[in-house]
């Protein structure tokens, strides 16, 4: 399992996934508080306490990790394999669209400035190595296809 590139792929992908979970996506600064961005909301940085919920982010994170998971531990099946990237790949869009609407709405709601830190990235450039894997294993399927033409 290990020894297929698009492993190692899916690997820095669901890495890159998890880290949402540990790290703040955006700082929010108004004149009397500041607020950071993580994927269970907005939280206040003095009282700790939590400003805006966002359980949405929250679920979304969380099965997108899993379903790149999933598709690393699908490896005898390649073409389902190749559909769960694409579903990963379409719930990484969603993550990021998600991320931009709940900082976008929290600052307005706290009339605050939003600033987005680099984790706001770490979805995108999963979404490429996601891509790579599905790359590769296309040419694992088609590999196989043409060594069982030939028996």
């Amino acid at each position: 399992m290990i020894q297929r590139i698009q492993t190692v792929y899916l690997l820095i992908a669901l890495t890159l996934t998890a880290i949402l979970f540990f790290v703040n996506m955006a700082e929010l600064a108004s004149v009397t508080d500041n607020y950071i961005l993580t994927f269970k909301g907005v939280t206040d940085i003095t009282t700790s306490e939590m400003a805006i919920s966002s359980l949405a982010l929250a679920l979304l994170i969380t099965v997108t990790t899993v379903v790149i998971l999933v598709s690393i531990f699908m490896f005898k099946n390649r073409i389902l394999q190749i559909r769960i990237c694409g579903l990963a790949i379409g719930l990484l869009i969603g993550i990021s669209a998600m991320i931009y609407f709940v900082g976008k709405t929290s600052a307005n709601e706290l009339g605050a400035e939003l600033a987005f830190k680099w984790p706001i990235i770490a979805p995108l450039i999963s979404l490429i190595f996601i891509v790579m894997a599905m790359r590769a294993i296309g040419k694992d399927e088609a590999l196989v296809r043409s060594l069982n033409r030939i028996r």
